[in-house]
């Protein structure tokens, strides 16, 4: 194939046969109407069926063949009151709750007539351990048994139950509500991170195309394949377990993919109205080229967030198909919805790029692309060192769940955390409950004896004798790593001793404990699932680019990236910097993250490896192909990665921590991989690899199937 060849056919001629994408497009084009037509009626449809049915989303924190979940399991097979989620009402009066008897036992008496509430306690009269005073008689609770977990009882049965409490407030008299159920029944969304996201994403596209239309193509293409994505796992929600927190982790996620593809796109068929190209064809060479570039980006993404299937935990399963479900939403959008909106544009969006084609041309990423290779190792190594020392804070990362102690201090939830700490110890807001089957004889006795546990209730009977449970209070607060290692020496040590001289089983379980097992069972299969997306991600780049260094390079540097990340969660979150209350970081973090942004380097890795690819196989000058590869892919990847950062930075004004964690830490990530990994660590260890880079050993080179993600040339 000759230079001329190429050339001609990365010009857009039309001589040369497209390729699947290309008649993809071409369809598209002469379709326009009806391809935007059915976009419409589609995500239309999809919407009203899922106003119409509402959603079920339902959060499965269940671990089956741990202590925690075996606990639960036995508590509501005897019929334990235990087994039900709890909400404390939280009383104080400084001059003492005895006197507000009157107003106290009335509330109470109408709570037990509300829907969802199975038994009441009282902290004068106490029963079955609900309810208790200070040892001042200031500070009380009653505890509020429901009659389900935290997930299965509905929101507005809680909120019922608070505005009740509260009501009897006054006269010197305080209540705060607490709980998972509160907690629950208080938390919203993103809120206004979404909109502030995508304000600035249309701002930076505006200035780098210098066109409200040209800005406002790729935001629409990422608005319908959300909108569409969050109606159908809405209607999913009725037939598949999704989580409640689901919804904005889609639109985190699908807003900053949706965009970022449509771009990729949008800006090679930019490229080919400069070169020359009229609007068909630049769109058919386009989708020839950069669609099939977000075609395998987006697979890789796909396979990373099914890669969370390995690890068996029912929370992050519907989770990870939900994202997954909305990633394929925005490459099929980007793939099909943009083509047509280029067809009906084109030829407007041709006469602006005409207009400013003398000011595109821009010398910088080609003088940083040369000034790398000139100096390779000191572009290699001085970023490699910082990313490696922001990673070091990941290495003592602690998961767990945050509780209402790092809420925001006005909520009731908070208030009532500090309250019960302040009256009764840290540890109450995380007692552990302890059951057996067998005799409870000495177990109340063992636990308060044991090193770690404040004070322990009597043993209550289940509601058929067949079990018995005794709540132990720790001496420190839930998420200190104190009450962790508790909880395994409770199991390791004290309770087989016990079991031992009793010969009976015992259980730890109650949401501390469940806590832990989750963190434990996350840290446990983080391995296997850490090998199963890189090694399938390794092997679709190594389809693709016919390389055996390209992938192991992509693959480390991705890890980079992510641990890096989580260095920088941890020393926000972890270590309370900022002003953010210290805690531990949310147990399915490490691993969304790793899906997620495992997924999206990969994004640019294949578009900016691909143009190098492009040019190393037009002309085999390694040099010269890293060097191009880079003027032509760094301003729009430097512009996708600001545009990513902006959306999911715009989450950490959300008022979840969570989502906090999440924004915080894609946008860390995105931010390292587009402009340290990708505009000096690549081309510098591309540089050093030279033509070694596109080795591959004969025997593989034979077993793989060929693929190429340039547009085929004749």
């Amino acid at each position: 194939m000759s230079a001329n060849t190429a050339e001609s056919a990365r010009a857009g001629s039309q001589d040369a046969r497209p390729g699947v994408f290309g008649r993809l497009a071409s369809w598209s084009q002469r379709h326009r109407w009806t391809a935007l037509l059915l976009w419409v009626v589609v995500v239309a449809g999809i919407t009203a069926g899922s106003q119409a049915a509402g959603s079920a989303y339902h959060n499965d924190f269940s671990l089956p063949g741990t202590d925690s979940q075996a606990a639960s399991d036995l508590m509501e097979r005897h019929g334990s009151v235990q087994a039900g989620a709890t909400v404390q009402i939280v009383m104080q009066d400084a001059a003492g709750l005895r006197g507000d008897r009157a107003v106290v036992e009335p509330m109470l008496d109408e709570v037990r007539q509300l829907p969802g509430v199975a038994e009441v306690g009282g902290p004068f009269d106490p029963r079955g351990g609900g309810g208790g005073l200070s040892e001042d008689g200031t500070i009380g609770y009653a505890a509020v048994t429901l009659d389900g977990s935290a997930e299965d009882v509905p929101k507005e049965h809680v909120t019922e139950i608070m505005e009740t409490a509260q009501g009897a407030a006054g006269d010197g008299l305080r209540i705060e509500l607490g709980g998972d159920p509160v907690r629950g029944a208080e938390e919203g969304g993103g809120g206004a991170a979404e909109g502030a996201g995508m304000l600035a994403a249309l701002v930076i596209l505006v200035f780098l195309f210098g066109s409200l239309v040209a800005a406002a193509l790729p935001l629409a293409t990422a608005l319908f394949a959300v909108g569409g994505a969050v109606g159908l796992i809405a209607l999913a929600s009725h037939v598949f377990t999704v989580a409640d927190f689901t919804p904005p982790i889609m639109m985190l996620i699908g807003l900053g993919v949706g965009v970022d593809y449509a771009l990729l796109i949008f800006y090679r068929f930019r490229h080919e109205l400069i070169r020359g190209a009229d609007p068909a064809a630049a769109t058919r060479t386009a989708l020839d080229a950069a669609g099939r570039t977000v075609f395998f980006a987006g697979c890789t993404v796909i396979i990373a967030l099914l890669g969370l299937i390995v690890l068996g935990l029912g929370a992050l399963q519907g989770v990870a198909l939900a994202v997954a479900l909305t990633v394929l939403m925005t490459m099929a959008a980007a793939l099909t919805m943009l083509p047509a909106l280029l067809a009906v544009f084109g030829g407007r969006i041709r006469r602006h790029v005409r207009k400013r084609a003398h000011k595109v041309r821009d010398e910088r990423w080609r003088r940083l692309g040369a000034a790398v290779q000139r100096r390779p190792w000191p572009a290699l190594l001085i970023p490699v060192v910082l990313l490696l020392g922001l990673s070091a804070p990941a290495l003592d990362l602690r998961l767990g769940f945050a509780d209402a102690g790092n809420g925001a201090a006005s909520s009731t939830s908070r208030q009532a955390y500090g309250l019960l700490a302040e009256g009764f110890g840290p540890g109450f807001n995380g007692p552990l409950i302890v059951v057996t089957e067998g005799s409870p004889a000495d177990l109340s006795e063992t636990l308060r004896d044991a090193p770690g546990i404040a004070s322990a209730s009597p043993a209550f009977p289940s509601a058929d004798g067949g079990a018995h449970t005794v709540i132990a209070y720790p001496e420190t607060s839930p998420q200190d790593e104190r009450t962790a290692d508790l909880v395994h020496d409770l199991r390791d040590g004290v309770l087989p001793s016990l079991a031992d001289r009793t010969g009976a089983e015992y259980l730890v379980g109650g949401p501390t404990a469940a806590a832990q097992d989750f963190a434990d069972s996350v840290a446990d299969r983080m391995p296997l699932f850490v090998a199963v997306v890189v090694g399938l991600s390794a092997l679709l780049l190594m389809v693709v680019f016919r390389s055996l260094l390209i992938p192991l390079k992509a693959a480390a540097l991705n890890l980079l990236s992510i641990a890096a990340a989580l260095g920088a969660i941890a020393l926000v979150f972890q270590d309370g910097r900022f002003g953010v209350p210290p805690g531990p970081i949310e147990s399915f973090i490490p691993v969304m993250i790793f899906a997620i942004v495992f997924g999206l380097s990969m994004d640019y890795e294949v578009f900016l490896v691909s143009r190098m690819h492009e040019e190393w196989e037009r002309t085999r000058d390694s040099a010269h192909a890293v060097r191009e590869g880079l003027a032509a892919t760094g301003k729009v990847i430097t512009a996708a990665g600001a545009i990513m950062i902006v959306v999911f930075g715009a989450f950490i004004l959300s008022p979840d921590r969570m989502l906090q964690q999440f924004g915080l830490g894609l946008a860390v990530a995105v931010l390292l991989d587009a402009v340290v990994i990708r505009c000096l660590i690549v081309p510098a260890v591309m540089r050093l690899l030279g033509d070694r880079a596109w080795w591959l050993p004969a025997p593989l080179a034979r077993v793989l199937p060929r693929v190429a993600l340039e547009r085929p040339e004749h």
